[in-house]
């Protein structure tokens, strides 16, 4: 199993949003683990674990304004930490 990095926890603000496209979007393109996706059409919440959460944060900017964003380095947190 591949070890990802940081935990990626993110709002996406905007109009008619569809989380299931954004989902499947972020499937296809990012390397990650236990992806996280709830939301409506104005509102989509996001978690996700990846080495690269600028990559996903920089297409989640596409669809809508990105708010409450929250990174914490897995690795740190593991050896005792603050993450």
């Amino acid at each position: 199993m591949e070890k990802f990095k940081y935990d990626l926890e993110l709002l996406i603000e905007g109009q008619d949003l569809n989380y299931i496209d954004i989902k499947r979007y972020i499937e296809n393109n990012f390397k990650g683990a236990d992806l996280l996706i709830i939301g409506t059409k104005e509102v989509v919440r996001i978690r996700y674990n990846t080495n690269m959460p600028w990559k996903v944060m920089e297409f989640c900017a596409t669809q809508g304004e990105i708010y409450g964003v929250m990174i914490v380095n897995l690795v740190r947190q593991a050896r005792g930490l603050e993450g």
